[in-house]
């Protein structure tokens, strides 16, 4: 099915009249374990949508938070082979979802050509490879096309309307909108600006906008859910599992509660905004 079921997501989410969630977890933090599990409760939570970030050693487009999260999965054992694992025991439990991989290009490439084909066959929906431009991206757009992957593209504040063009030509599932100029987790979305963005985009193609990268607590998600069509949430799911590690960084027994609790919070702010 793959990028059939975001077509499908958003599809539903227009009939009710909501804008979607999508909470970003790095695959492997803390720990293998406890990051299934958190990524099995996701949908019970309230998300829409999930990005599952790919673990790597050099984030540039991310701030501290994520940045410590890829360091805590990489240093318990996570590695590309083992997080389409874990997405594929995912999809064995959920077949709705719509489950998105975000991350660099440096571990896609590092595992080979077979990337696109093995992410589609573990339940994968889409890819967002934040520092795969469009000038670059074709050879891995022509392999995630064969394998009915969607591969998402990401667009600025800056992002002039002629690149914006071209940006959304070759998009597919949605556009992911970066609110902030910046690495993630640092400033604040400005829900006026955020607007305008997605305004302009809009006017640009029919895909969905999803709006992230700045948005950090309940009612600032449910502001940027009156102008979006999904609001994703990072740095401050991560920042709640760090807070709930002990003194060695290892997971307790709450964390996965607390992640989700924290979760649910988010996603029922979203889902209570007015419909954009």
């Amino acid at each position: 099915m793959t990028a059939a079921r975001i077509a499908a997501r958003f599809a539903d989410l227009r009939r009710r009249r909501q804008a979607g969630f999508a909470p970003f977890v790095v695959a492997g933090d803390p720990d293998p374990e406890t990051s299934a599990a958190i990524l099995a409760r996701l949908p019970g939570a309230g998300a829409d949508l999930i990005e599952l970030g790919m673990p790597f050693s050099d984030p540039m487009a991310d701030g501290p938070s994520i940045q410590r999260a890829g360091e805590r999965a990489l240093a318990a054992g996570q590695t590309m082979r083992r997080t389409l694992e874990m997405t594929h025991r995912f999809r064995a439990a959920d077949r709705s979802t719509p489950l998105v991989l975000m991350g660099y290009f440096n571990p896609v490439h590092a595992y080979g050509a077979a990337f696109a084909a093995d992410a589609a066959a573990s339940g994968v929906d889409g890819l967002i490879v934040v520092d795969l431009p469009p000038e670059e991206d074709a050879e891995l757009r022509r392999a995630a096309v064969a394998a009915e992957l969607a591969v998402v593209r990401l667009v600025a504040p800056t992002t002039g309307d002629a690149r914006l063009g071209r940006i959304a030509a070759g998009c597919a599932g949605f556009v992911y909108y970066v609110s902030i100029t910046g690495i993630t987790g640092t400033k604040a979305a400005v829900e006026e600006e955020a607007a305008r963005g997605v305004a302009r985009i809009r006017a640009a193609t029919a895909l969905p906008v999803a709006v992230g990268f700045g948005v950090r607590t309940p009612e600032q998600a449910a502001r940027i859910a009156g102008a979006a069509d999904a609001v994703v949430v990072g740095s401050a799911i991560t920042d709640r599992l760090a807070a709930s590690l002990d003194d060695a960084g290892r997971a307790r027994a709450s964390t996965a509660d607390d992640v989700i609790g924290f979760v649910a919070g988010l996603a029922a702010a979203v889902h209570g905004a007015a419909a954009p």
